[in-house]
Parts: C-alpha cells; structure tokens; sequence
C-alpha cells in the first residue's frame, strides 16, 4: 500500500484512448487516459462508465440529449445501456474506474485498447 502519483503516471505515456491500469479497487481497474478528439457512440449493456476529468474538459454526449461540459475536478457517471460519446477539442487527462475485463469501447466496432499496468 502506497500513495499514485496519478501525474506522474500520465506522464509515462503519450497516446490517447490508451486506458493505463494505476491500481485495482475490489474487481475493478483503477485506469488513466488522455483523449483529444471523439470516441465512436456505444454502450456498456452490464455496467456504469465512469469519469473523473483530472485535468481539461471533456464534453460527454449522450445520445438524445444536449452534450454535458465536464470539467477538471468534476466526475460523470453514464449508466449501464445509454448510449455515449466521450470527446474533447483539447487533450483531457481522465481518470476510469470499471469492471476488469470490460471493453473500454462496449459494443462500438473499434477494436478495445489493451489495458497495460504503469
């Protein structure tokens, strides 16, 4: 047991849509990720997506609905089956927590990212 650095984990890699594990809590991964530009629409029919923005903005679009601003210090929560598009003019440093295991790109064509551990 000891304090992540979650900055200096994001510094150890440069790419976007590239979730890295940080840690595990109970069944889940602990990740971090940076995005710039769009995520393709999908869902995750069997659990909620979590974000907590770090660092920059992150518009969330949800399908049906009018996009949701988030910013850094702020979280958002997209329940299991709702269709969703993450995105950001500008790159985002995030924090994810899911299930291990689950696809960060649910039922999009896009192949899913590995999930390597830093």
């Amino acid at each position: 047991m000891q304090p992540i650095n979650l900055s200096d984990k994001l510094t150890k890699f440069a790419t976007h849509w590239d979730p890295h594990v940080v840690g595990d809590y109970n069944t889940n991964d602990v990740m971090v990720v940076k995005f710039k530009g769009e995520f393709p629409f999908h869902q995750h029919e069997n659990t909620d997506d979590f974000f907590l923005v770090l660092d920059g903005e992150m518009i969330m679009d949800i399908e049906g609905q009018e996009p949701q601003v988030v910013k850094a210090g702020e979280l958002f929560i997209v329940p299991k089956g709702v269709v969703h598009r993450p995105r950001a003019d500008e790159e985002v440093k995030v924090l994810l927590i899911e299930p291990k295991g689950e696809p960060n790109s649910g039922d999009a064509d896009r192949e899913p990212a590995p999930k390597p551990r830093i």
